[in-house]
């Protein structure tokens, strides 16, 4: 199993090993194309400023730029480049944490904003969920001010949920995680908006019958900057689907690689650097140590 670390006592400076070669694609078909695969690239690295990493978003704004954050602390969010190195810190005021688990970037009223999910609810007790969306800064020089506050709730009682995706026409999903009842997929009503309390509405049917297993729940998703792909994350492996396919409810899996070889003591985050590289971040493996970050190589 992979499990090069490379280790800074700083926040300051990471490396990442060289990229490694792109696998073709496999030549078994699946619907419209190839079926995708994904192979390990460098190493998985120690980001100190993230023990408790949950989500991670790629910039819509500074390319080689990505958004991260803990599950719990200070609302803040982390600027990391492609290498892990910390370059930043946003912090959010007027916002605070109940259990922040993901982040993602997308089209907003104001032209191109983060959405950070405070969607966790590891009892499924919660009567409303948020999401706080602020324009995308150039820099993190500045506490952010200027913060919408999206609240919704669930139509069929509270869920456990670790994944918030933002498609590039704007449209704003909830997986829950599979952990307090089945993987949904819920939508965000278009119309949303501060200062009301939105209804999500299923897209589909659940894609289980019941609790998923430990091996089987979700805990991040991103959407490719192209819009045809989806990626959903467990702690062991990538689920990607055709947009197409999971934006309609269907939960057709495209491809399932390992991510056993990267070697995470705890992956918890993905997000689509381009249309062929996802880089992941997990937990340290306790709150003591530095989350990681890693890079996975896909051919589509």
């Amino acid at each position: 199993m992979f499990r090069q670390f490379i280790q800074a006592g700083t926040c300051t400076i990471l490396t990442i090993g060289a990229v490694g070669a792109a696998v073709s694609a496999s030549a078994e078909q699946n619907g419209a194309g190839a079926r995708p695969a994904c192979q390990v690239a460098g190493a998985l690295v120690r980001v100190p400023a993230l023990p408790e990493a949950s989500g991670l978003a790629a910039s819509g704004r500074s390319p080689g730029r990505f958004w991260a954050h803990n599950d719990s602390g200070e609302p803040t969010l982390i600027a990391l480049d492609s290498s892990g190195a910390v370059v930043g810190q946003l912090r959010l005021t007027g916002t605070t944490v109940s259990d922040w688990e993901a982040v993602a970037v997308g089209p907003c009223p104001a032209g191109n904003c983060i959405y950070v999910g405070d969607i966790g609810d590891n009892k499924a007790s919660r009567q409303e969920i948020v999401i706080y969306r602020l324009p995308e800064p150039a820099d993190t020089a500045r506490p952010v001010e200027r913060v919408d506050v999206l609240r919704a709730r669930y139509p069929d009682g509270a869920h456990d949920a670790e994944t918030l995706l933002v498609t590039p026409k704007g449209d704003i999903l909830i997986v829950t995680k599979g952990e307090t009842g089945p993987v949904g997929l819920y939508r965000l009503p278009s119309n949303a908006a501060p200062g009301a309390i939105a209804t999500l509405q299923p897209v589909g049917k659940p894609r289980d019958s019941g609790t998923a297993g430990p091996a089987e729940r979700i805990t991040d998703g991103a959407v490719s900057p192209n819009g045809a792909w989806i990626a959903l994350r467990t702690k062991t492996a990538l689920l990607l689907y055709r947009a197409d396919d999971l934006l309609s409810g269907r939960w057709t899996e495209a491809s399932r690689p390992s991510l056993a070889e990267l070697g995470e003591p705890q992956g918890e985050g993905v997000a689509f650097g381009d249309d062929s590289t996802l880089y992941l971040v997990g937990e340290g493996g306790k709150k003591s140590q530095g989350g990681t970050f890693g890079r996975m190589s896909c051919s589509f």
